[in-house]
């Protein structure tokens, strides 16, 4: 079987160094391997996604040299297929109608572990439905432990019930939940390995348990270190000045993956090289387990313009 990777953007801003680093860390792992590395537009959230984001993105990327294979994908032209798949989940009696609001999960749930994440306390498994209200839909985490090995931090071991908690797999306004979508889309693309930040690791054992009850073997997981900026935060969209089109302006397409380069451990000063030239020097051996503060980025409040 052909290694597939796959790189997989929500449209709702101008990518920043921290999603150029998950895109460069993902292309490599698939073309070390001598695999195809595939494009999906995750536009899922018809109020954030925009057209004209996915152009960027996609201009972005060949500008760097990080060519997709085939087609990109895009999820708001799936529904049909989503709709499929949760039918048959609800076929299995595992699914209910979740009424809570915002505030009231704020209410109810607790801090879990050290990480500030929260577990679903029940609040709706039991409610009569009541098809005039809307409602989200849950997918009832049983008290099942999910073992796999992460291709960069090891063995993991994660309880759905008391770690997970239910989970939303269609929102309240009918949008499709993340967690219902990407095992969907991941299995009918074919990809073997899912490479993407640490942020996301205990959304493995959601997904693992999504394809089990869907009859699909889920791809490998490979989870990296997060770009930090000065003050100790996961970069983000809200980070201008190490957004695309600011280091479109002041850096050559080489300049930023030598950068990225050397902070994954590829090679040990930030000199520019092609991504291409990258490929036999790639190793998960080499990139850090450690989270990465760039140095040249502080926190900036503004939010990218509307399109």
């Amino acid at each position: 079987m052909t290694p597939k990777g796959r790189f997989a953007p929500s449209p709702t801003g101008r990518m920043h160094l921290g999603n150029v680093f998950s895109a460069l860390l993902s292309w490599l792992s698939a073309k070390s391997k001598g695999g195809k590395w595939l494009l999906r537009i995750e536009d899922i959230d018809p109020q954030r996604s925009r057209q004209q984001y996915a152009n960027l993105l996609m201009d972005d990327l060949q500008w760097l040299g990080l060519q997709w294979d085939g087609e990109p994908v895009y999820q708001s032209q799936r529904s049909h297929i989503y709709e499929e798949h949760f039918e048959r989940l609800r076929a299995q009696g595992l699914t209910y109608p979740c009424y809570c609001s915002r505030a009231d999960l704020l209410a109810t749930q607790a801090p879990h572990g050290n990480d500030a994440r929260t577990v679903y306390s029940g609040t709706c498994r039991s409610l009569p439905s009541q098809p005039d209200r809307p409602a989200a839909t849950r997918l009832m985490a049983p008290n099942q432990t999910i073992a796999f090995t992460d291709g960069h931090y090891g063995q993991h071991s994660v309880s759905l019930a008391q770690q997970v908690g239910d989970f939303i797999i269609r929102r309240k306004d009918g949008a499709w939940a993340y967690q219902l979508a990407v095992v969907v889309d991941d299995a009918l693309m074919g990809i073997t390995e899912v490479v993407r930040g640490r942020d996301l690791l205990l959304s493995s054992p959601q997904q693992m348990y999504v394809a089990q009850l869907l009859g699909y073997t889920p791809p490998q997981f490979i989870h990296l270190p997060l770009l930090l900026n000065t003050d100790g935060q996961r970069l983000s969209k809200r980070d201008r000045s190490l957004d695309m089109a600011t280091l479109r302006q002041r850096h050559t397409a080489s300049d930023i993956m030598g950068h990225l380069a050397h902070l994954a451990g590829l090679q040990p000063s930030p000199t520019p090289i092609t991504a291409h030239e990258l490929i036999p020097l790639f190793s998960w051996n080499r990139v850090p387990l450690n989270d990465i503060r760039h140095p040249t980025c502080t926190t900036h409040t503004a939010s990218p313009p509307a399109p």
